[in-house]
């Protein structure tokens, strides 16, 4: 049994790395080691996560995916949801998270019959959490909207200011023929704001 943790935050600006000490110190008390660590800043809304992926890629039968929190993997929607779910129960991973206390038993567990129900009742928590995640992004989603409209008819609204040295490194790569992967890479942006600045530039052009 490998044990992989998994860090994410939705942006750049937060710190995916915070809770590493908080997992690092719950595998010492279980007597196990993290074989590695996979850290992103992507959404948990959206099913295409470059980390994640390749942590399960390499994941074998009965290996660990160790994270903080359940949101951690997922706020994502039904559909998502259930892809990723397949994906994990096809590989035979074993989910263990910090916020789900029953899952801890899944490390120690050696009985064929209580590693099955432990897993069935998992999976039926890890449904609620991840149910529970998405309701609570939709939520903060909700409100975020609700502010900028209220903001708009104040007239009080201006928008999410340009990160001007962060467009200029863009352009530079993409002028000097660089890809969207490894802008991306290098500079922990979204695709997204690649695309924008490449419109632009090729608009001038």
């Amino acid at each position: 049994m490998r044990v992989y943790g998994y860090l994410r935050a939705s942006t750049k600006e937060q710190d995916a790395d915070r809770a590493k000490n908080e997992l690092t110190d719950f595998a010492d008390k279980k007597g196990i080691k993290v074989s590695f660590w996979f850290m992103e800043n992507e959404t948990g809304s959206k099913l295409d996560r470059p980390e994640l992926f390749r942590l399960l890629e390499i994941t074998e039968l009965g290996d660990v995916l160790l994270v903080e929190q359940i949101d951690r993997i997922s706020r994502l929607n039904v559909k998502d949801w259930e892809t990723l779910k397949l994906v994990i129960a096809d590989k035979g991973i074993k989910i263990v998270s910090l916020d789900l206390p029953t899952s801890h038993i899944l490390i120690d567990s050696s009985d064929e019959f209580t590693e099955r129900m432990l897993s069935a009742i998992n999976s039926m928590l890890l449904d609620v959490l991840a149910a529970v995640a998405r309701k609570d992004y939709e939520d903060r989603r909700r409100r975020q909207a609700q502010g900028v409209q209220k903001a708009k008819q104040q007239g009080k609204y201006k928008g999410r200011p340009e990160n001007i040295e962060l467009q200029n490194k863009i352009e530079g790569l993409l002028r000097d023929s660089k890809s969207y992967n490894y802008i991306q890479n290098l500079l922990g942006c979204s695709r997204h704001t690649i695309s924008k600045v490449n419109k632009r530039i090729t608009k001038v052009s």
